[in-house]
């Protein structure tokens, strides 16, 4: 096949720093976040100020990674300030892209010399649809429900007819690799507005689809056997299991799904992505390694994993749960106090559970990311101890620098509760 590794970008999730520096430390080639209200997680906890959006750029910049502001949602009549507000400040920051949807938000950051990508909320699905936004972009998310198939159709097209955008490229296909999937059409969903007033297409989705239901036919009584399943939420997105004939269909850029998500999730998810794209490149992309980083995948946040609808399937498979089926949760243990960085070690203060000798353990903090280790040797009053219990402070050998007031998680695995 011969893709290599530099072929595809991996595009991660940031909905706040910690989730940044564990893109950067995981291997990703660029982050995209959302500023104020015009993005699709607006309303959630993963979103930032124009300040940050300097600080974003600047960190993102300063190891080598691209950055891509995204603006993607529905835009009223008295936003249009705010948008070219918002996009001016973009250009100037020298965001490396925006992710948009609106004809408004096109043409304005293009008007700018901003580097534009079409959201998958345009459901683009054929080649004449990409030529069509060529004039402005360089970069387009098909829509997420074609097959590999016809994804690879729309590829071959654009290298067949030398479709490009302005820098005079190819257009490249950028898809979701991994994350959240819900019923709506690329996106498009109204069921949230229409329970609680709060739309999805604003950013302010309040996920009813996740809740369980019944359907019954109110004429007859009969009701939709969905035993066990939640009959609106689809399993989470995983496409590593068929990544190889995902890149063959002509896809360079995979989009992890999560801006809501904390950071040890976008750091296992890209990861596990980075390895398997580098085991494409040397031929030992095996079912065996595939098994694994799946296993891994599945310790942080999912609900049950499926091929989305690149497999062609003719049914949703759909979750199992409410929230997440990861087998493992993170269990708060303290924080840490002092760092003493010439030996590597790290005190911390016990404050909420025991903190064992050889538990995986999480390290995160706004400047650290995410660390994760074992600490083979815990310190209490200077002497090893196997535990160290509440209310003491204690000190472990550190794989790489972490911070004063970083918070401290140990790994408990799910079956156990």
């Amino acid at each position: 096949m011969g893709i290599k590794r530099s072929d595809i970008e991996i595009m991660a999730p940031c909905g706040c720093y910690e989730a940044l520096h564990a893109a950067i430390a995981a291997g990703a080639d660029s982050v995209y976040f959302g500023v104020g209200q015009l993005n699709m997680r607006s309303a959630s906890a993963a979103n930032f100020t124009l300040d940050d959006l300097t600080k974003i750029v600047a960190i993102a910049h300063e190891h080598g990674k691209k950055a891509y502001l995204t603006v993607n949602t529905v835009v009223y009549e008295d936003e249009i300030e705010t948008l070219h507000a918002l996009l001016d400040r973009a250009a100037a920051e020298r965001v490396d892209a925006v992710i948009v949807s609106d004809q408004a938000a096109i043409l304005y950051a293009r008007s700018k010399g901003l580097e534009v990508h079409i959201s998958t909320q345009l459901s683009i699905s054929n080649s004449e649809t990409v030529r069509f936004y060529s004039q402005w972009a360089d970069t387009v998310v098909l829509a997420r429900e074609l097959s590999i198939e016809q994804v690879k159709g729309v590829y071959e097209k654009i290298e067949r007819e030398n479709i490009c955008g302005p820098a005079g490229e190819k257009v490249k296909i950028e898809m979701f690799a991994h994350g959240a999937l819900c019923m709506s059409v690329s996106g498009k969903c109204y069921l949230s507005l229409h329970a609680t007033g709060c739309s999805a297409n604003r950013g302010a989705c309040r996920q009813i689809c996740r809740h369980a239901y019944k359907l019954v036919d109110r004429d007859t009584g009969e009701e939709l056997h969905a035993e066990g399943t939640y009959l609106l939420s689809p399993k989470d997105l995983c496409t590593i299991d068929f990544l190889d004939r995902f890149v063959d269909a002509g896809v360079r850029v995979l989009k992890i799904e999560g801006r809501a998500r904390p950071a040890e999730y976008v750091k296992r998810v890209v990861e596990c992505y980075d390895r398997a794209l580098r085991a494409i490149e040397h031929g030992s992309y095996t079912p065996e390694r595939v098994a694994k980083w799946k296993e891994e995948l599945s310790t942080v946040f999912n609900r049950g994993f499926w091929g989305g609808y690149y497999l062609n399937q003719p049914v949703v498979e759909l979750s199992q749960n409410y929230g997440s089926s990861a087998t493992v949760k993170k269990v708060y243990v303290g924080r840490v106090t002092n760092v003493f960085k010439k030996a590597k070690v790290a005190e911390i203060l016990i404050e909420a559970s025991p903190l064992e000798q050889g538990t995986k353990v999480l390290i995160s903090g706004e400047t650290t990311g995410a660390v994760e280790f074992k600490p083979e040797q815990i310190w209490v009053d200077e002497k090893p101890v196997e535990v160290a219990l509440q209310g003491r402070k204690c000190s472990v050998k550190l794989p790489q620098q972490v911070h004063r007031g970083d918070r401290l998680y140990k790994y408990v695995s799910t079956s156990l509760e």
